[in-house]
């Protein structure tokens, strides 16, 4: 057990680039494990599946966790958002906002998105060359969610190193963090928070078609969404937005170039798309963790989890256990009955998974059609210092050109 013990650290740079040899290893030595730094970490599928749909498993306790990363809320007038609240006040935000993002509303953005990733792999057709991050991965999602929050194209750029900052200190909710991350990750929150109080008062005089419009009109309206509960509601929105479709792209097309047996099955199939982007999803996970406070004392395992106590659903872990998925180390973009837990489970599963969907179906097809010769650039990969949310910093291909 000791010698486990020493080898979890979840900030390593090994980790960072293949966590799953670390957990395979947790899940078959002590799969309900508790980490030197206090908290609980949950590798096997069933484990994690309880902690997400178990009530007794839930979020009242982490605003203390919140606030020693981004600072007290207090200082900002901001709540928590409905991600950290759980029922009835979870209920009622999230019913605000999930209307835009059903399977029908998000179905009539397919123009759009496609019209989106044409335009970004045409800039690129003539080079021969590509960064997938930063040509594609990011900037698609980043304008979607953006055009659907009615934040102005020229701010794009302007506010991408504050969302990134937010995203990387997740790493440090509820465990000892690097103050420099930690300091980032507070000056990016204020930095959004300033940004989306500017622009409410504009949209305020100046509705438009909008999910920023219709989210205020729910709150004049009088649903009870407070302007801070209006106001952190976007901040989620933008940053959840993006981070998970950004790795989803890179993280799947990386796989697909390293597996080219399964990347020629896909040219030549494309009606495995959908099933594709599922695997791609269970394989390479772009949320790997996410975590419950218990509200009272739990059993898991065999072992005695107690209340109050952080516990960490290892979603990457849990996606590739041989109990539920055959050879979960190969990549099968046909795999059948695949029940991956990617975009979480029960009440907090992730509100934007059919949009998320919608972009890696799209940017898949797109480059596979426009770019037969795809093939990376580099054997070296640059993976993000984060184990909260894996994908790459940068993923340089070549193709033929046009």
């Amino acid at each position: 057990m000791a010698s486990v013990d020493l080898q979890f650290n979840p900030f390593l740079p090994e980790f960072h680039a293949d966590p799953y040899p670390f957990y395979r290893l947790l899940r078959d030595a002590d799969p309900v494990h508790q980490t030197p730094m206090g908290f609980w970490l949950l590798t096997r599928y069933d484990d994690v599946l309880l902690s997400l749909r178990d009530p007794r498993f839930g979020r009242a306790g982490f605003e203390p966790l919140l606030a020693a990363v981004y600072g007290q809320p207090g200082e900002e007038g901001l709540p928590t958002s409905m991600l950290f609240r759980d029922p009835p006040d979870h209920t009622r935000l999230r019913s605000l906002v999930s209307h835009a993002f059903t399977p029908r509303v998000v179905e009539g953005l397919r123009p759009r998105v496609q019209a989106i990733v044409d335009e970004l792999l045409e800039a690129v057709g003539d080079a021969g060359t590509m960064e997938v991050i930063d040509d594609l991965a990011y900037p698609l999602p980043v304008r979607v969610i953006c055009e659907m929050l009615g934040v102005p194209a020229s701010d794009h750029l302007r506010i991408k190193q504050w969302s990134s900052d937010v995203a990387r200190a997740l790493d440090m909710i509820g465990v000892p963090g690097d103050p420099q991350v930690l300091a980032r990750g507070q000056a990016g929150h204020h930095a959004l928070a300033e940004y989306f109080t500017a622009l409410l008062p504009e949209r305020r005089a100046h509705p438009r078609d909008d999910l920023l419009s219709l989210l205020i009109a729910a709150e004049e309206q009088g649903d009870k969404l407070t302007e801070g509960e209006l106001l952190v509601t976007c901040l989620l929105l933008f940053i959840a937005g993006h981070e998970t479709t950004v790795n989803l792209i890179g993280n799947g097309l990386l796989a697909l170039l390293r597996n080219p047996d399964q990347l020629q099955r896909l040219r030549t199939n494309p009606t495995l798309l959908p099933t594709a982007v599922e695997e791609l999803l269970r394989y390479d996970s772009p949320v790997q963790r996410t975590a419950r406070i218990p509200n009272t004392d739990v059993a898991v395992g065999g072992r005695s989890i107690p209340r109050g106590t952080l516990v960490v659903a290892a979603i990457g872990a849990a996606n590739r256990d041989p109990a539920h998925f055959s050879d979960p180390d190969r990549l099968d973009i046909g795999r059948a009955d695949n029940r991956h837990i990617a975009f979480g489970f029960g009440i907090h599963y992730c509100l934007g998974a059919p949009l998320a969907r919608l972009e890696g179906q799209i940017a898949f097809g797109a480059l596979l059609r426009r770019f037969p010769s795809l093939d990376l650039a580099s054997q070296m990969t640059d993976w993000r210092e984060s184990s909260t949310l894996r994908g790459l910093r940068t993923l340089p291909v070549h193709f033929s050109k046009r």
